[in-house]
Formats: structure tokens, C-alpha cells, sequence
């Protein structure tokens, strides 16, 4: 559990940075989404910090996912944007208003009801079928992204979003899939290749979604996307299990850590930038 929460502190940190970048980097086509927005926005240090965040918080996911059920660290993923909203308050400026805090404090309730209820991770490992559409399912997020791009700009930033959302709850889902690590196994092993096209895909998508929309809306919809559908994976074909007697208390303990997450998603709005420059110090409303 300790991991997961730092993987959400270094989530939460670097999505600051990469909306800022975001914002400051060129669209290039008219398209929503475009590939090569992510070599232009590598030209942005605060990409760079945020990416090398990305980088660390995607380690300790990693080691969480082996050790606790996919809905556990999904739920602790949602604090990101808890995590946003305190870091937000000394380096950008904001002040948090007591319903705000009161956010904060029901996520953390969740995680603790969560921590209290949740057992050990399932130990089945997927079958064939269930690694074959998982790399069916990422592949298809990015021509799906593509449509979502061109969707009314008030719909547009929620539909990427979830996309992103979905690409992050194929990598939980894959990591899972992963039951030999030697170089023979993981090239024959769909999921290995799942978890490298829904990451790739979900940084492009969630850029975008950053950059040509509400950022608000866009974190919203990522939270969904990587909580809600991984948990049910878990559950129903790996194995994920609560401990005896405990499942009410972990269903309210994840219903409370995401509707807490819902509750302070502005804070995923990344503050304008003045005149638009990569250099300039942002500007932060109260």
C-alpha cells in the first residue's frame, strides 16, 4: 500500500508539470490527436520532470500491483488528484477551501477502508484469451483516441480522458498477465506488448486531452477509465478477493476514494501560462 500512495504522490506532482507544458507547445495539426505531440513537448522541461516523476511513480506501481489487488491500487491511483490538490496549494499558490480539504480527507478515509478490507492479490494469471483482447483492446485505443480528437471541444477533453484512463488500466490489467519475466517468455507473452501500447497510448492520449481541452474534465475521465473497468478484471478473471467477511467495506472504501478523486478534479487544471511562453511563470488564480 505504501508504494501505491507514492506512485499516486509522483502521479499527482508531475501531472502539474505536463499540463503547463502542455499548454505551452504548439498543436501542430488539426487533428486532436497527433503523434508527434509528444516529440514536441519533450523539448519542455517541465515535461522532462514530469516524465522522470511518471518514470518513479510507475516503479512503485509496479511493485504494488504485485503484491495488492488491481482495485486497491486503482483506488490509491485516484488520490492522485488528492495529491494534486496538496502540492497544488504552496507551488502554484492556490488556497484550499474547507470542502476541498474535506475532499481530501474522504479520499483518504477510502484508502484506509480499503487497506483494512483488501486481501492479498489473486493468484490466477490470466488465460490466453484474456491477454489476446487485452492487446486487442490497446491497440484500439489509439485510432479510437483519433475519433474521440474530433468530437466537440465540450465533450472532446472527457472522451480522451477516459482514454488515457483506459490505456493506464491496460497497463495494470497487463503487469498482471505477466507470469514469466525471461526475454524468450515476454516476446511470446501478448501482454508484454499490451502494456508498452496502452502506455505509450494513454501518454499521448492524456497530452492531448491536456493541451486541446478542459484539463478538469480530462482527469476526470482518466480517473474512471483507470479505476472502474482494471478493479472488475481483477475481480472477475485474476483472482482479487477481499478478506473474510470484509467486501462491504472495501466496495465503500473504493466508492469513497474515487468520489473524493471526482470531487477535486479542478486541481487537475493546469494553470495559464503568461503570454504562452514555455519560460513564463504561471499564472495561478486564487
Amino acid at each position: 500500500m505504501v508504494c501505491a500512495l507514492a506512485s499516486a504522490v509522483c502521479f499527482g506532482t508531475a501531472s502539474v508539470f505536463q499540463a503547463v507544458a502542455a499548454r505551452s507547445t504548439a498543436p501542430g495539426t488539426d487533428s486532436g490527436v497527433d503523434p508527434r505531440l509528444l516529440l514536441r513537448v519533450l523539448g519542455q522541461w517541465r515535461y522532462l520532470a514530469g516524465l522522470a516523476l511518471d518514470g518513479l511513480g510507475f516503479v512503485l506501481e509496479l511493485v504494488a500491483l504485485r503484491a495488492l489487488p488491481i482495485y486497491t491500487v486503482g483506488a490509491a491511483l485516484a488520490a492522485t488528484l488528492a495529491v494534486t490538490a496538496v502540492v497544488a496549494a504552496p507551488v502554484l499558490h492556490t488556497r484550499l477551501r474547507p470542502g476541498e480539504w474535506a475532499a481530501v480527507a474522504v479520499v483518504c478515509g477510502g484508502l484506509a477502508m480499503l487497506a483494512l478490507a483488501s486481501g492479498e492479490e489473486g493468484h490466477l494469471r490470466g488465460t490466453p484469451g484474456l491477454r489476446i483482447a487485452t492487446l486487442v483492446f490497446a491497440v484500439a485505443l489509439l485510432p479510437a483516441g483519433a475519433l474521440a480528437g474530433r468530437l466537440p471541444e465540450r465533450s472532446r477533453a472527457a472522451a480522451l480522458g477516459l482514454g488515457a484512463g483506459f490505456g493506464f488500466g491496460v497497463v495494470e490489467v497487463a503487469v498482471r498477465l505477466l507470469d514469466d519475466f525471461a526475454p524468450l517468455a515476454l516476446l511470446t507473452n501478448p501482454a508484454a506488448y499490451a502494456l508498452l501500447i496502452g502506455g505509450g497510448a494513454a501518454f499521448l492520449l492524456l497530452t492531448t486531452a491536456f493541451q486541446r481541452g478542459s484539463v478538469t474534465t480530462a482527469t476526470a475521465g482518466m480517473v474512471i477509465g483507470e479505476t472502474i473497468g482494471p478493479a472488475l478484471v481483477g475481480v472477475a478473471w485474476l483472482g482479487d478477493r477481499t478478506r473474510e467477511g470484509l467486501a462491504p467495506l472495501a466496495v465503500l472504501g473504493f466508492a469513497l476514494a474515487i468520489t473524493g478523486a471526482l470531487l477535486l478534479t479542478r486541481f487537475g487544471e493546469a494553470p495559464a501560462e503568461r503570454e504562452q511562453t514555455p519560460d513564463a511563470v504561471p499564472a495561478v488564480d486564487g
